[in-house]
């Protein structure tokens, strides 16, 4: 799913994670992917049944069916999932959460959880991701942000108040049913065109949740900045820099 920054008062955690109930083909059309190298580090040799926790529109499934998996889909927006079904009909899609999965303990051989894992409670997602996984199961989490050591991808994160920019020193909280917690990271690009990255600032959270004035500012503002100061023409395509931080604990 769409996601914002780790760090969220709960309340506001709440409202802005209400935000992406709707809108699963423009998410699906406008968020960037995931390297494969991320799901080559994560998904461990043998591993055959996956849990996608906050699948959205199924970014990250599709890493995980690329490497044989089985896998199942489960996510708060009727949404998104619909859109994932479009997609992947093969794949099992179920409503549910990152703390109230709805499916069967000691199932899973790996759970994963890409852009989503800060709208959650890590302490009760922890316990659900731990009774659903098998003995010496992988929690697996992702994220994908914007490469802000770029000078102008952080104007641009500033424009359209991208929450999903992570500290150097941050860690994610997990729960002590999980042990060894290690991350790695990925550097890659997306090629977006001028109007893509426009449709990108709607996917946010911060615009979703925005009064129409608001959200007038942020797109005229960002259309300054790429067409006015950055000088791109027309629907120019832009290479974008990404950072794709991947973590995984084992089950204790």
């Amino acid at each position: 799913m769409a996601r914002g920054g780790p760090k969220l008062q709960h309340g506001r955690r709440q409202e802005l994670g209400r935000s992406f109930m709707d809108g699963g083909e423009q998410y699906h059309s406008v968020r960037p992917g995931y390297p494969a190298e991320s799901a080559d580090w994560l998904v461990p040799a043998g591993a055959q049944d996956a849990a996608d926790i906050g699948a959205g529109t199924g970014k990250f499934t599709a890493l995980l069916l690329e490497r044989g998996l089985t896998v199942t889909a489960v996510d708060p927006s009727a949404d998104m999932l619909g859109q994932l079904r479009l997609t992947y009909p093969h794949v099992a899609a179920m409503l549910g959460t990152a703390e109230a999965s709805g499916l069967a303990g000691s199932a899973f051989d790996i759970v994963t959880v890409a852009q989503a894992w800060h709208w959650c409670d890590p302490l009760l997602a922890s316990t659900e991701a731990a009774r659903i996984l098998r003995p010496h199961g992988i929690l697996g989490l992702v994220w994908n942000q914007l490469d802000t050591s770029v000078p102008w991808v952080h104007r641009l994160s500033r424009i359209m108040h991208a929450g999903d920019v992570l500290k150097p020193d941050f860690r994610p909280q997990v729960g002590p049913e999980f042990v060894q917690l290690e991350s790695h990271l990925t550097r890659w690009e997306d090629s977006l065109g001028t109007a893509d990255l426009l449709e990108l600032a709607k996917s946010r959270s911060y615009y979703l949740a925005a009064s129409p004035a608001t959200r007038a500012k942020v797109l005229g503002n960002l259309d300054w900045y790429l067409h006015g100061h950055l000088g791109h023409t027309g629907n120019e395509t832009v290479r974008v820099p990404y950072l794709t931080q991947t973590w995984r604990a084992f089950r204790a």
